[in-house]
């Protein structure tokens, strides 16, 4: 009967380890989330427009990634009231690495079309999923 137990105890252990969800996958869904809420509070009228990769290729991720990164730390609140959340998320999305596959890519952040903040962020978050 012991070993039984301990099987069962060791089944159910094992089987939770390996459903667990990596580091690596927490940390997307967070970022994704950031930017999503960054989405409800970014001012859209009078704002700057800003640089929007759509469909990089594969060896391009790297510098749009970049080209992102960059244009966060331009976007604005809508309301002061929102200042600190706003911060937050974009303190979050800010840290977000993605390392550098060390590929070439010919095109720049300047190359990308310029779009609203809002478009801007749904940009990034199509990217992230």
């Amino acid at each position: 009967m012991k070993r039984m137990i301990i099987f069962c105890m060791l089944f159910f252990c094992s089987s939770m380890v390996l459903t667990a969800a990596s580091p690596k996958t927490v940390k997307y869904k967070q970022v994704l989330q950031k930017i999503r809420q960054l989405e409800t509070m970014v001012k859209d009228k009078d704002a700057e427009l800003l640089h929007t990769p759509e469909n990089p290729v594969e060896g391009c991720l790297y510098t749009a990634v970049t080209c992102f990164k960059k244009g966060i730390q331009k976007l604005q609140p809508v309301s002061s009231q929102d200042n600190t959340k706003f911060t937050k998320a974009i303190r979050v999305v800010s840290k977000f690495t993605y390392r550098d596959p060390g590929e070439q890519c010919e095109s720049t952040c300047e190359s990308y079309e310029k779009k609203t903040p809002k478009e801007f962020l749904k940009g990034f978050a199509n990217l992230m999923q």
